[in-house]
Parts: structure tokens; C-alpha cells; sequence
């Protein structure tokens, strides 16, 4: 049972790291801070993805 749980979680983890990749192409930031966020959240799946989403560019 913790394979399937640990499976899911990941996808998880994937749908929401992809999500945020989507919405830093789709912001109005400038391409070095797009370059970096998206980075980030490639190298450091989870922690990028919190700090993305408290920290990163909006619109």
C-alpha cells in the first residue's frame, strides 16, 4: 500500500510542479526571473513549488 500512495503523491507532485511551469511562462515577469523560478521549481520539486506559490510572479 505505500508504493500506491507514494505513486500518487508523486503524480501529484508532477501536476502541480507542471501547473506552476505553465502559469511562470504566463506571467508578466522578465526572462531571467521566469528562468529562474522555473529552475527552481525543476531542481527543488516541492519546496519550489511552495515558494512559487507564496513568492512568485503573479498574472
Amino acid at each position: 500500500m505505500g508504493f500506491e500512495f507514494g505513486g500518487l503523491l508523486g503524480l501529484i507532485v508532477l501536476v502541480l510542479d507542471v501547473w506552476a511551469i505553465v502559469n511562470i511562462f504566463q506571467s508578466n515577469a522578465s526572462t531571467g526571473g521566469k528562468v529562474v523560478w522555473i529552475v527552481l521549481v525543476l531542481v527543488l520539486p516541492v519546496l519550489g513549488f511552495i515558494l512559487w506559490l507564496l513568492f512568485g510572479p503573479r498574472g
